[in-house]
């Protein structure tokens, strides 16, 4: 039933790189504003970054801005993070989301993929 499968996800250590991927089994996601969750060791899942269904509108965690990236690619039907500078703080595990009521930015998830872990060392 997953329609969302992230990848990409391993140990890195502080100040490096990582990037996520996210592909969506089915097209009806182009329409949808998509975004990366994270949730780490005894904390709330959070929004990460959240972007548009044409990829013109992006947000950002006040933790993440300036060292993360989101886009999308709908002809691959995929989203991506870019994750550079990484901390100890970004350690968790990375989840792929989708909001059906909006083409704008996520509120409300309505799909999400499986999760991948990214664990940073300092």
């Amino acid at each position: 039933q997953v329609q969302l499968v992230e990848s990409g996800g391993g140990l890195v250590q502080a100040g490096g790189s990582l990037r996520l991927s996210c592909i969506a089994s089915e097209p009806m996601f182009d329409s949808y504003a998509m975004g990366w969750f994270r949730q780490g060791p005894g904390k709330d899942r959070e929004l990460v970054a959240s972007i548009s269904w044409d990829g013109d509108y992006t947000s950002y965690a006040d933790s993440v801005k300036g060292r993360f990236t989101i886009s999308r690619d709908n002809v691959k039907h995929a989203v991506y993070l870019q994750m550079s500078n990484l901390k100890s703080e970004d350690t968790a595990v990375y989840y792929c989301a989708a909001d059906r009521q909006s083409g704008v930015a996520v509120t409300q998830p309505g799909y999400w993929g499986q999760g991948t872990q990214v664990t940073v060392s300092s």
